[in-house]
């Protein structure tokens, strides 16, 4: 038993470290969009065209392709909370599994065994409950990354640069995932010395 839930812990762990590659990602596509919705504004200005007002159609067709590329961005960006969402799921199923398999496993493990501990190891019943809260943290800021990617077509109509900074630090920040409470969580349930 301890050696399936070894390898839980472990795909748990790539979890995470895939999580990490993705916020990065899904920040640098936010800042692109960001560049761009700002730029709107500007483009909106005749003055700002300098001597280029005198050439025919330029103001729409740099707004046109301002757009398509927004567009390709914020279509990037659906992709990537996609695989957020993987993520997610495969927290969920890891979760799953791990309470599956002290309950209906080959081996059903006793409420004492679920809960005895060794030292300063921690119980079955610590790990599942570490899983459930990984699950769960996760899935928060996901759905937080979700409603922020959400708000950005809006603030394209209406641009305001304040509002984009503070979407932005809400993506950067992960308010929802402390990283010294993943830190002790990982160091009490994904440690080799739970073996």
């Amino acid at each position: 038993m301890v050696k399936k839930y070894q390898q839980k812990f472990n795909r748990v762990k790539d979890d995470m470290d895939r999580w990490q590659d993705i916020q990065d990602r899904l920040i640098s596509q936010f800042r692109n969009a960001s560049s761009i919705i700002g730029r709107l504004q500007l483009l909106e200005e005749p003055k700002n065209y300098g001597s280029l007002k005198n050439v025919d159609n330029i103001k729409d067709a740099i707004l046109t392709k301002q757009m398509e590329s927004l567009q390709g961005i914020m279509l990037s960006m659906n992709k990537t909370l996609e695989e957020m969402n993987s993520v997610i799921l495969s927290l969920a199923k890891t979760h799953r599994d791990a309470k599956q398999q002290v309950k209906g496993g080959s081996i059903q493990a006793s409420a004492k065994q679920l809960t005895n501990q060794i030292g300063i190891k921690p119980s079955l019943a610590d790990c599942i409950e570490g899983l459930r809260l990984l699950h769960e943290m996760y899935q928060s800021e996901y759905l937080l990354k979700l409603s922020v990617i959400s708000a950005l077509p809006t603030l394209a109509l209406k641009p305001s640069v304040k509002d984009l900074h503070d979407l932005e630090q809400l993506l950067v920040d992960q308010p929802n995932i402390p990283k010294e409470e993943v830190q002790s969580i990982y160091d009490i349930i994904f440690a080799e010395e739970i073996c």
